[in-house]
């Protein structure tokens, strides 16, 4: 985690969350919290013209990762996708429509609320990567695959390759390497899904 004050650094760092004081848009910076290394960052400063630079300038540094940044107005999301960023994520716009949400469909909206992603012991939706399900390396079909029937789990969406996605995907979808499943199910379905497909 990269943090301009000190004081909140050394509150909050700790062994499992190191922190780097320092300004994240500055390259010195950037380079010494290893942004060559990394797989992911995170841009979630509170301004949209740091973002810009953090993401223009961590791309220039490792063109390779996986950058999300924050945006607030509608005006950077492009300007944030033409400078690097992989996903743009607006709290303001999601917190406003998840409002107006509640209104028409109230029922839907606390349903998927209670879909729990990655708490421990409680996930409901999880991602499962091509080599779990295609360990040789050889391509699939979902009905191939038969994971509802091994683990109870239903597949409720199909990533392709190119990044494209197939929501609900038919039996006879070609799962492809470089693929991702995403698929739902209670806690226990889920438990079975990681001991039978050894994710």
């Amino acid at each position: 985690v990269i943090e301009i004050n000190e004081g909140i650094a050394e509150r909050f760092g700790s062994d499992l969350v190191p922190f780097i004081t320092g300004n994240a848009n500055e390259d010195e910076t950037l380079l010494r919290a290893g942004v060559e290394r990394a797989r992911t960052l995170i841009s979630a400063l509170p301004e949209d013209a740091d973002n810009l630079f953090v993401v223009l300038s961590a791309r220039q540094i490792n063109e390779h990762m996986k950058i999300i940044s924050r945006a607030s107005e509608e005006t950077t999301y492009q300007k944030l996708k033409f400078a690097g960023a992989d996903n743009v994520i607006m709290p303001d716009k999601i917190g406003g429509d998840h409002m107006a949400s509640l209104v028409v469909t109230p029922d839907l909206v606390e349903f998927l609320d209670n879909l729990q992603v990655s708490t421990e012991g409680s996930v409901n939706v999880q991602e499962i990567p091509y080599k779990a399900v295609c360990p040789d390396s050889k391509d699939k079909t979902i009905r191939e695959i038969d994971l509802r029937n091994r683990t109870g789990c239903s597949i409720i969406g199909y990533k392709s390759p190119d990044g494209g996605y197939v929501i609900n995907p038919e039996a006879n979808q070609l799962v492809e390497q470089h693929s991702k499943l995403i698929v739902i199910g209670r806690p226990e379905q889920i438990a079975t899904l990681h001991k039978e497909f050894a994710i």
